[in-house]
């Protein structure tokens, strides 16, 4: 998609995500079959970038190894600094000095191509330093406060920690994704102090640099303000999980599946299925599953890596693994198949 040259992205992965209380690293939690950090991953791909570098630290080997399937170079924050902190250490990577950079955190699975797209456009479209995706949450505690001027520019923003009681009630929130010119990130990272409640260097301290060298500063605002939300806690991996779940079911009944209630379908980004298959409710079909049309699945089917041939109907609470059934069989309701 770039249509400049010395375009970069940085991928945010080395915090611990205390909050998720686990001894796992936060960007390796499973969301809908896969890390978080493989759906930040695969929704930057699309943009074609020069270079995507992903800031590790926290369980940095396992992190490493659960990437080794992507097109991407690995930069390691030997300490929790900041988010400020991590990009800095990505320099010596990024390398040129001039062109975008446009960086994002791991713990946002939920983000999509189409977004990163726009907001990359309009970073180029009007030829400032800097761009700072926003969106409007009617309950914006944990996240930074997008202060702004009466002409909508972005003046600073402040972290939750941070804020005076005025400035948490600002809905506006910073969603963690910016488009910055290369020289100016990094020669503007290198003057930001560590003045604030955590001691770090804060990423977001370069929108008040901005400000006071005079530039503008955009934002680009996501409509669907899901899109950027954090993955902090077991309920928000939950409800994101429910997300990409409902988005994969919508597809699939827009090509031509029946479900009586998607709410309680999963079916993995693997799995094909055909037309006219029709899937009763609490059907989860994973691995590299084929299912051809005119198919039928009864409630609680649970299937992986098989092959349902055309018209294939399986029974109620049946399991299916490495099966492959041929067309017009029936299974019948709670058979255990296995191979």
């Amino acid at each position: 998609m770039s249509d400049q040259s010395n375009f970069s992205i940085i991928v945010l992965a080395a915090g611990k995500g205390t909050r998720m209380k686990s001894e796992k690293a936060k960007v390796l939690h499973q969301v809908f079959y896969a890390p978080m950090l493989h759906h930040v991953l695969i929704a930057v791909k699309p943009l074609g970038a020069d270079k995507t570098v992903a800031i590790i630290g926290h369980q940095r080997d396992e992190v490493e190894r659960s990437l080794a399937t992507f097109d991407v170079e690995l930069c390691v924050q030997k300490e929790q600094l900041g988010t400020g902190h991590a990009v800095l250490c990505a320099e010596p990577i990024i390398g040129s000095k001039t062109g975008t950079v446009m960086i994002l955190c791991g713990d946002t699975p939920l983000i999509q191509s189409e977004s990163l797209e726009q907001m990359y456009r309009q970073h180029l479209a009007t030829g400032g330093p800097l761009t700072v995706m926003t969106t409007v949450l009617e309950n914006p505690m944990n996240y930074g406060r997008i202060i702004s001027s009466d002409a909508g520019k972005v003046l600073s923003i402040v972290e939750e920690k941070d804020a005076t009681v005025d400035q948490k009630k600002i809905k506006e929130i910073n969603a963690g994704i910016y488009c910055v010119n290369a020289d100016f990130l990094f020669t503007s990272l290198k003057k930001v102090g560590t003045d604030n409640s955590q001691g770090e260097v804060y990423l977001t301290d370069i929108v008040a640099m901005a400000t006071a060298q005079q530039y503008f500063v955009e934002k680009y605002m996501v409509p669907l303000s899901q899109e950027v939300l954090g993955v902090n806690s077991r309920i928000e991996l939950a409800e994101a999980h429910k997300e990409l779940q409902m988005r994969r079911n919508r597809q699939l009944m827009l090509e031509g599946v029946t479900m009586y209630d998607p709410a309680t379908t999963s079916i993995a980004p693997e799995v094909k299925v055909g037309l006219d298959v029709t899937i009763y409710p609490g059907v989860h079909l994973t691995g590299h599953s084929v299912v051809e049309k005119n198919c039928i699945l009864e409630n609680g089917v649970v299937m992986k890596d098989c092959v349902l041939n055309e018209n294939v109907y399986v029974g109620a609470y049946s399991y299916l693994q490495g099966s492959v059934i041929e067309a017009g069989k029936t299974v019948v309701a709670h058979s255990v198949l296995s191979q």
